[in-house]
């Protein structure tokens, strides 16, 4: 049965013919896509195609998100194998639907696709026509328990590891883990100490490394390492400083790095210790230049780390400083153009950092600014759409970086993505639910999984997919 589907981006409209359970292979059977890449799903690889005037088809394999995009035009009964793993598409040219229905609003549009299927008999033809909204967020499992504040890791095996939390109830100990080939959470072991506000590193032999928070009570010093062979967890050497609120750093020697925080006594720190994974010990190297908590680290190209922002008891920060791992020191570099915690950085494909939203203490902000390491100087670039921090910033494959959800007053669903080549960011599907505080990570196939977090009244175990 062939489907023909309309679909539509920006100016260009085109009919595709759906061929479900074959794979095309040009006209020479040796030769190769001109563009082969990974996309969330088979519309947004219909999509891929469309923004490329030379594709003429297509052929998506479900099992890896893999889009095969071809400027050759398929023929099944020449071209086509049989594959059940994959979805095929041809471009019709110059044949189109009628317009499809486009919703707009003053934060987002949805286009509309329109799918018809007809079946002939020796009396009659009979079509019919189904027209759905195409959704960049989709919902998956929910998590064994409600939880904010938690952290997540996305192991070797592909699963998704969440740690710890609080809800309004109490901290966990708990743990489990997404299976992205089947949508679900299962539980895995627990971890000796409930903690919130903790750091998570994965390290070079595959365990996880758990690092301080607080516990309801009392900030932290205690570190465990998760096995992931056997979910099980193991303490390891404890910190030389009670903290949380504070930033890890897998540097390129594998050592994990900590800086700053929050501790005991109602304290803003500057102090920084090192971890090593082969001893099990914590090492003091050299303090910040400043006390910090809510700030970001970032590891650069040429393997310095990048601190930025944040607050500490006197002020919110603009202030930025490098760590070089072959002396142990810090040094100033230059300052943001505005000040700012709870916000994100994201080390971009072009080796710049891009530092997101936040919170100036009177203010959030919509403002973001990159960072050339090879100057030491900043550059404001375009203002997201809305206001935001306690927002979560992932890269994706295709190099723009995904903002999600946040609060600047109110608790936030919306979405946007910032393109590096342009400096401006578009307005996409907002989620399915308000959340800050939650998590957002990225998955072997290029989709990101975004769970739990907090709205201010509810904490929520719900996750979904863009």
């Amino acid at each position: 049965m062939l489907i023909t589907q309309a679909v539509e981006q920006d100016t260009r409209s085109v009919l595709m013919t759906v061929m479900n359970g074959l794979k095309f292979q040009c006209t020479s059977t040796t030769c190769t896509p001109f563009l082969d890449l990974n996309t969330r799903n088979v519309l947004t690889c219909q999509m891929a195609c469309l923004a490329q005037t030379e594709c003429k088809a297509v052929s998506f394999h479900l099992s890896t998100s893999n889009c095969e995009l071809f400027t050759d035009m398929s023929d099944q009964n020449v071209n086509m194998v049989a594959d059940l793993d994959t979805v095929s598409m041809n471009i019709i040219s110059g044949t189109r639907f009628p317009p499809e229905t486009t919703v707009t609003s003053a934060s987002s549009t949805t286009k509309t696709t329109t799918t018809t299927t007809t079946t002939s008999t020796s009396t009659s033809t009979t079509t019919s026509t189904t027209t759905t909204a195409a959704s960049g967020w989709i919902p998956t499992g929910n998590m064994n328990v409600t939880r904010a504040y938690h952290t997540a890791s996305v192991l070797g095996n592909g699963k998704v590891l969440l740690t710890g939390g609080r809800n309004n109830i109490s901290y966990f100990n708990s743990a489990e883990l997404y299976d992205s080939t089947t949508g679900t959470w299962t539980s895995t072991g627990n971890m000796n100490v409930s903690r919130a506000y903790h750091v998570t590193s994965l390290l070079r032999n595959g365990k996880v490394l758990v690092i301080g928070g607080f516990t309801g009570s009392n900030y932290l010093s205690s570190a465990e390492l998760y096995n992931f062979t056997t979910g099980n967890w193991a303490s390891t050497g404890n910190m030389n400083t009670t903290r949380g609120y504070h930033t890890a750093s897998v540097l390129g020697n594998g050592t994990v790095l900590v800086t700053g925080g929050y501790g005991s006594s109602n304290t803003y720190l500057n102090s920084v210790e090192l971890f090593d994974s082969t001893t099990g010990i914590w090492i003091s190297t050299g303090k910040m230049n400043v006390t910090r908590a809510y700030h970001t680290a970032s590891v650069l190209g040429n393997g310095k780390v990048l601190v930025t922002g944040g607050r500490n008891n006197n002020s919110y920060l603009n202030s930025a400083e490098l760590y070089d791992s072959t002396t142990g020191n810090w040094i100033n570099t230059g300052n943001m153009n505005v000040t700012r915690a709870f916000h994100t950085a994201s080390v971009l494909g072009n080796g710049k950092v891009l530092v997101i939203g936040g919170f100036t203490g009177s203010s959030y902000l919509n403002s973001a600014e990159l960072y050339d390491f090879t100057t030491g100087n900043w550059t404001s670039t375009g203002n997201m759409n809305v206001t935001r921090g306690y927002h979560t910033a992932s890269i994706l494959g295709n190099g723009k970086v995904l903002v999600s959800g946040g609060y600047n007053g109110n608790t936030l669903n919306s979405a946007e993505l910032y393109d590096p080549t342009t400096g401006s960011w578009a307005t996409i599907e907002s989620m399915s639910a308000t959340r800050r505080m939650h998590t957002a990570s990225i998955l072997g196939n290029g989709t990101v999984l975004v769970t739990g977090g907090y709205n201010g009244s509810s904490y929520f175990n719900s996750a979904e997919l863009y």
